[in-house]
């Protein structure tokens, strides 16, 4: 049986998706990798941090996208 490595408690960092057992948002993850950051770097920042997590992070990201949302955006995205 495979751990859920994204979860979601209202009583943890407002409800926002997080890494199970820490307080790293999924948000944090991606906008570190946006930014640049390598995942080594990532992960020797947050310790507590897996490679699984991080792509767990992505998936849920994904996933998430693809909902049938519609985004506007006033200006591309860079």
């Amino acid at each position: 049986m495979q751990r859920r490595l994204v979860v979601s408690d209202p009583a943890v960092m407002g409800g926002k998706p997080v890494i199970a057992g820490t307080r790293i948002t999924v948000e944090l993850i991606l906008e570190k990798l946006a930014a640049g950051e390598s995942e080594e770097q990532i992960l020797d920042a947050h310790p507590r941090l897996t490679r699984e997590a991080i792509r767990a992070a992505l998936a849920f990201a994904a996933e998430a996208l693809r909902a049938d949302v519609v985004y506007p955006l006033a200006e591309a995205v860079q």
